[in-house]
């Protein structure tokens, strides 16, 4: 009787499964990639559901049932050409991921798909369209796969690795493939701003990522804490509920979403005052000559060899910028036998480069330079084309923005101090002030280290000048990048933190001090737990080995009206620590 009702149940499952393919009753919903700098979209995974109130709405049980059944074609068939079709009548101007089981991709059947007469139907280009190879599944020959890869490579398409971190030896993967994307795990995203290991692994992926001039996409991002780590570390894309859920419309970003990553990325960073991520690129905008889609690309070729300085063109149709043509890659394209005498005729808009990086105005130039040395190698080096509510605001050339970024740094420069090379007072003031007049809770730490010139007359100062630099160690490895440290001079730095971690802070900054400031003693002195030295009145005395005391003012219970009046309440704090014995911290 079970045996019965099994089978009679397994044949209602295939009919209902077969019914899904013959009737194409599939959706697609497409879930936003975006840039983790800022904000705007790369791309979109495309994905698949089964109707709708059935158990198979589920594609992993669809992908089953297909398994099961012996069609596992058929339904991923019916995946692809159904976002296909969509993409189309969406008129989704942007890349396009779709999923392919790595044993399916060098199959005749695949390669009938996506012709470039087949992509022509649904409006497509295959430089849009992305292969993502999930890990879940073995690669029976390797050989021919990576064979078959190199092939889509040469017709334009795109490979991206799919769930890198679980599954099937990533690496090795990889490593044959030679990707243009790398999707993180979703597994490996979750609750990435708790884990150090997740974050060292990610971190090395980044790294690697960068010398193979490849991308990295954070999957699964749920969280605000877990976007806030990724930016830090430096992932370029990411995807996930908290960025956006998929969704069957194409619907735009929210401005929240996107404002929060632009705030991420502006780095409060305590080595700049004149910082590039407070200078617009609009400083060094240039408003070039621009044309017309339709002028010949033979008047575009007088043009570049009139001016041998002109070493790109934007392409604008009533303000907008449609296209750009650089001097590269014009010449590669009409460098062959027929080139010239094929294009010669042709309107520009034929063969200008319609996937260009493009920014807005206000955008902070170590934003720029993020996402310039982010793009690829054969286009690393073109200009940026810069708008202003959309429209074309002027050029920047990669030489302008190293020119700028080396002026700041110079600037900066002269306001560190030479020793730590951290920001000298005239900064120090700048971010008091700022932080003063704020609304925002903080917290000031003043450190002054113990015993010091003690120290430095037995010991020398070469080595007092590593203490210090050992102090400063201490402190900066343990703020995060939004954090402030400052070198007042001498051995006394100053730190702006949210009071909430202060008493935390200080506590790793004591411990990691104290450990290894016991390096630059005698053995005899560690034993003795002193040094002797003449005091002011030369005088020999004990004095204790060097320390650090941490005054800390908050803002929670007093405002204070001015940087005088914070510096002059730290000036009696400090004294207070100072009667301690030993490093430690008071914080009012």
């Amino acid at each position: 009787m079970n045996d019965f009702y099994g089978q009679e149940y397994e044949k209602n499952e295939y009919e209902e499964f077969c019914n899904i393919i013959e009737n194409a009753n599939i959706k697609s919903v497409f879930q936003p990639i975006i840039s983790l700098i800022d904000g705007s979209v790369m791309g979109y995974e495309a994905l698949s559901r089964g109707p709708k109130n059935s158990h198979m709405n589920n594609p992993e049980i669809l992908l089953n049932m297909a398994r099961k059944f012996n069609k596992l074609w058929e339904i991923e068939e019916l995946f692809r050409s159904k976002a296909l079709e969509n993409i189309s009548e969406k008129n989704i101007n942007a890349k396009i991921f779709l999923n392919i089981n790595p044993n399916i991709i060098d199959s005749s059947k695949f390669k009938n798909s996506f012709t470039k007469d087949y992509l022509k139907k649904y409006h497509l280009s295959s430089d849009n369209i992305i292969f993502e190879i999930t890990e879940r599944n073995d690669i029976n020959d390797m050989s021919s796969f990576k064979e078959t890869i190199e092939d889509w490579k040469n017709q334009k398409y795109k490979i991206a690795i799919d769930d890198a971190g679980s599954g099937n030896s990533g690496l090795n993967r990889i490593a044959h493939i030679n990707p243009h994307y790398i999707k993180l795990d979703m597994e490996l995203i979750r609750d990435v701003d708790k884990h150090s290991t997740k974050q060292a692994i990610i971190k090395s992926m980044h790294e690697f990522s960068k010398l193979t001039n490849c991308s990295l996409i954070a999957e699964g991002i749920e969280t605000k804490d877990e976007l806030r780590t990724l930016v830090d570390i430096g992932v370029q894309y990411g995807q996930g509920y908290f960025i956006q859920k998929p969704e069957a419309s194409i619907l735009p970003i929210k401005n929240e979403v996107i404002n929060l990553i632009k705030k991420l990325n502006i780095k409060e960073d305590s080595q700049y005052g004149y910082n590039i991520a407070n200078v617009y690129i609009s400083s060094i905008a240039k408003k070039i000559e621009i044309e017309e889609p339709d002028i010949l690309v033979s008047d575009i070729d007088s043009k570049f060899k009139k001016n041998q300085d002109l070493l790109g063109i934007c392409i604008v149709d009533n303000g907008y910028v449609k296209g750009v043509v650089t001097r590269n890659s014009f010449y590669s394209k009409l460098g062959w036998q027929y080139g010239y005498s094929l294009y010669s005729s042709k309107a520009i808009s034929n063969i200008m480069n319609t996937n260009f990086l493009s920014v807005d105005y206000k955008m902070p130039i170590d934003m720029v330079i993020k996402l310039a040395m982010a793009r690829s190698k054969d286009t690393l080096y073109d200009h940026i084309t810069v708008t202003k509510d959309s429209k074309y605001y002027g050029m920047v050339t990669i030489k302008d923005l190293i020119e700028k970024t080396i002026e700041i740094e110079v600037d900066n420069a002269r306001h560190s101090n030479p020793l730590t090379g951290l920001p000298g007072n005239v900064i120090i003031e700048q971010k008091l002030e700022k932080c003063i007049f704020s609304k925002e809770q903080y917290c000031v730490l003043y450190f002054d280290i113990d015993n010091f010139k003690p120290y430095n007359d037995v010991y020398g100062f070469e080595n007092g000048d590593k203490i210090i630099k050992l102090l400063a160690k201490a402190i900066s490895s343990n703020i995060s990048c939004r954090d402030f440290i400052g070198h007042i001079g001498g051995d006394d730095f100053i730190v702006i933190v949210g009071y909430w971690k202060a008493e935390k802070l200080c506590k790793k900054i004591i411990n990691d001090f104290d450990s290894n400031t016991l390096e630059c003693y005698d053995e005899k002195d560690i034993n003795n737990g002193y040094i002797t030295a003449q005091n002011r009145h030369s005088i020999v005395e004990k004095f204790p080995l060097v320390s650090v005391s941490i005054a800390g003012l908050t803002n929670k219970r007093r405002e204070f009206e001015s940087v005088h009046a914070l510096a002059k309440e730290s000036s009696k704090l400090k004294k207070r620590c100072k009667q301690n014995n030993g490093s430690c911290y008071l914080i009012i």
